[in-house]
Formats: C-alpha cells, sequence, structure tokens
C-alpha cells in the first residue's frame, strides 16, 4: 500500500503528466456532460429507454447517451466507422495506398477524407436514429423542421466528439477516441453492478461473489490474450562504415497473437445485424419469422456460431492487412537483417507468414470464445447489462485502453528516473483499437 501511494505522489510530483492527467479528466467531464443533455424538441419523460438487441448494444459504448437522445446520441461511433472505411481503402484502393505512404502530408489527406466521411454517415445514421428509434410520441413538434435541425445538432455533437478526442490525444494522456469509448463503458458498470446485486439479493451474496470472482479470471484471460507475442530472432550485419563497425546486434519480430484487435467482432456485429433486416423483409413468412426470432436473440446457438465463425474469418482478414509479411522482410532486408538460417527476402516473407498463420489461429479461436462469453453469461443467470462486461467488444476495449494509459504512464515515470508502476518487468500496453 506504501509503494502504491509513493508511486501516485511520483506521478503528480510531474508537472507535464499532472496538467495532462487532469485535462484528460477535464474533457471527460466534459464529454460526460455533454450525454445528458437531450435534444431541443423532445421530452425525455416519453423516451423509450433500453429497447433491447442492437441498440442495447449501442448505448454500452456510448454510455446511455444513445437511449438519452442527447446531443452526442451517436457520440463517436460514425467517426470509428469511417475511419474503418478509409483504413480499407488504403489496401483495396492505389490512390489511398499511395496516401498512406507519403508520409505526414499522406496522413494529413486521409484524416480529411475520414472527416468528410464522418458528417457523411453521421447524417446518414442521424435521420435513422430520429425515425426508427426515438418515440414519436417523444417529439413535441414533430416535422421537417425538427428533423433537420436534429440532424446538424447530432453532426455537430458527433464532430464536437471527435473534436475532444483529439485534444486527449495531443494534451492529455491515452488514445482520445478509445479513451472516450473506454469512459462511456465504464460509465454503465456501476449501475450494472447495481442491478445484479438487486436481482441476487441477500441470500444470493455467495452468487455474486462467485460471478466477480469468475469476471476477476476473464479479466485475467483477455490481459494474456493481448499481451501474448511470438517473437521472431532476427540478427543484423556487421557493416563497416569509414573507421567504425555497426551492426551485429540482435533483435526480435514480435507477432501478437492477437494482432487484429477488436476489429474482428466490430466487422462480425455489424454484420449480425443483417439478417433481422432482411428477416423483416419476410415476416409473415415461418422462414422470415424463424429468421428473426432467432438472429435477434444473442444467446441462441445458431446466434453464436455463426457471430463465431465470422470473428474468425475476419481475424484472418485483418491480420493480412494489417501484418504485410513481405513488406517486413523486405525492410529487413533493406537494413541488413536476417532471420537465422532464413534466407533474406522472398522466404523470410513466406517464413513470417507461415509462423503468423499458426499463431494466428488459436488467436481468432480465443478471441471467438471472449465474444461469445456474455451469451454464456447470460446462460447461467446474470442480468444481460453485467453479461456485457464478461467478454466482447466492451472488455477487450477496457483492457487494451487501460494498458496504454499505464503505459504512458510508466513511460513518464521511468524518463524521470522514478521507480515503474511494477516490481518486475514494464507495462506492455497497446492501442490496437486507436485505428479505429
Amino acid at each position: 500500500m506504501k509503494r502504491f501511494f509513493t508511486t501516485i505522489k511520483n506521478i503528480f510530483s510531474i508537472e507535464d503528466l499532472r496538467v495532462r492527467i487532469l485535462n484528460t479528466i477535464g474533457f471527460l467531464v466534459i464529454f460526460r456532460l455533454g450525454s445528458y443533455i437531450v435534444l431541443p424538441g423532445i421530452d425525455p419523460n416519453r423516451l423509450n429507454g433500453n429497447q433491447g438487441g442492437i441498440f442495447d448494444f449501442l448505448n454500452t459504448f456510448l454510455g446511455g447517451s444513445f437511449s438519452r437522445a442527447s446531443i452526442f446520441a451517436l457520440g463517436i461511433m460514425p467517426y470509428i466507422s469511417a475511419s474503418i472505411v478509409v483504413q480499407l481503402l488504403t489496401v483495396a484502393v492505389p490512390t489511398f495506398t499511395k496516401m498512406q505512404k507519403e508520409g505526414e502530408s499522406g496522413r494529413k489527406k486521409l484524416n480529411q477524407w475520414t472527416r468528410m466521411l464522418t458528417i457523411i454517415i453521421t447524417a446518414a445514421q442521424s435521420y435513422g436514429y430520429l425515425r426508427a428509434t426515438i418515440n414519436q410520441e417523444a417529439i413535441i413538434s414533430p416535422g421537417m423542421f425538427f428533423t433537420i435541425s436534429s440532424m446538424m445538432i447530432i453532426v455537430a455533437g458527433t464532430m464536437f466528439c471527435m473534436w475532444l478526442g483529439e485534444r486527449i490525444t495531443d494534451k492529455g494522456i491515452g488514445n482520445g477516441i478509445s479513451m472516450l469509448i473506454m469512459i462511456g463503458i465504464v460509465s454503465r458498470f456501476p449501475a450494472a453492478i447495481i442491478q445484479e446485486a438487486d436481482t441476487k439479493g441477500l441470500q444470493g451474496g455467495l452468487t455474486l461473489i462467485l460471478e466477480f470472482l469468475a469476471l476477476f479470471f476473464v479479466v485475467v484471460g483477455v490481459i494474456a490474450l493481448t499481451q501474448a507475442v511470438r517473437r521472431i530472432p532476427v540478427q543484423y550485419a556487421k557493416q563497416v562504415v569509414g573507421n567504425k563497425l555497426y551492426g551485429g546486434k540482435r533483435d526480435f519480430i514480435p507477432l501478437k497473437l492477437n494482432s487484429a484487435g477488436v476489429m474482428p467482432i466490430i466487422f462480425a456485429q455489424a454484420l449480425m445485424f443483417i439478417p433481422p433486416l432482411v428477416a423483416q423483409i419476410w415476416r409473415d413468412s415461418d422462414v422470415g419469422t424463424y429468421v428473426g426470432t432467432t438472429f435477434s436473440d444473442p444467446t441462441s446457438w445458431q446466434y453464436n456460431f455463426l457471430f463465431a465463425s465470422l470473428i474468425i474469418i475476419f481475424t484472418f482478414f485483418y491480420t493480412a492487412i494489417t501484418v504485410p509479411s513481405n513488406d517486413i522482410a523486405e525492410n529487413l532486408k533493406r537494413n541488413g537483417g536476417f532471420v537465422p538460417g532464413i534466407k533474406p527476402g522472398k522466404q523470410t516473407g513466406e517464413y513470417i507468414d507461415s509462423i503468423l498463420s499458426k499463431i494466428t489461429l488459436p488467436g481468432a479461436l480465443l478471441l471467438a470464445a471472449v465474444a461469445i462469453l456474455p451469451a454464456f453469461a447470460v446462460m447461467f443467470g446474470i442480468t444481460q447489462n453485467f453479461a456485457y462486461f464478461y467478454g466482447g467488444t466492451s472488455l477487450l476495449i477496457l483492457v487494451g485502453v487501460v494498458l496504454d494509459t499505464l503505459q504512458q504512464i510508466e513511460s513518464y515515470l521511468l524518463m524521470r528516473h522514478y521507480e515503474g508502476m511494477m516490481k518486475s518487468g514494464r507495462v506492455k500496453g497497446r492501442s490496437q483499437f486507436a485505428a479505429a
């Protein structure tokens, strides 16, 4: 305990770090306050509240602002969707691929495309949100003026959230976009615990303790999945430059067990919304009713089997995009590096690709298992709001953001010659969701 308080004292004794932490807290407070400001022209007492299915899923990520019809109703989600689209375009479209390789200027162009696409996506989603998800009785004066003005406010709210995220990244601590998503998820945690405790009552105290114990081991398992790395040894050849000898050092290529992060779950979750929507076309037939009922229930085995299968497929797909083995091999060859026993160039690329394929399969299976854990939690009698924290995108984002933030804090401590946050080893963070 004494070491803990000493670490906290060291953190706040570094002026730059202290200012960044306070800035981050201030920006997050602004974000949370905005999520409670209801759109003009809506009576909050007549809103539907929780509607189940996809709406509960979005509401968890948005910290309840979705169900409250706030000015931040869509939050940062359209920006994430736009970022994913632009990231895929950098692989499929040569023009965007060229931008990505142009360095800082190319990055600025891609950011501009992402912002413009964010506005388009937000405008489209805001119209659907106003027409399909808000209880029409809650609108005081429905009409074209209300729709257009509300769409403009929601678009402005999303762009403001994006600006807050960028300010957190520049002037705060951690990745801003990921931090906004994390605070939205965490804000639902106390209410979920209270609901679970009320459901179990005094007689279910032991059950509640076992549930928290199970949650602890699930978190430990997700941390292990997030941090697991397969190291490929690399040897650099010695080079004589003038009268000095350079190179000859040993290094390694770190290949993560889960290189794709949360992206396969996000892609798969987006596709899982399609069967119930398509089923609405044939809702009067037995097939349409069966498909709509089955794939609207996250606890059904058909839903979870398809969900897990899509995650495994997208894990291989996204890993192939984010970890180009041939480019890694060419960079090694260009810098005088080689894998011992493997010929530089094409054979090195094939070797890295074979290792990547071997570790991606268990990583994909574990990621799919984490994604469907909430469904099993519900089957064992855990309330749905609390079950969201037993796996899925929520838990992966929480673990990734916390580790990345702790890593940045520890970097400041070590840079100022303070003791790190861990007695043995260092905190190894990751900003896997930052690309989104």
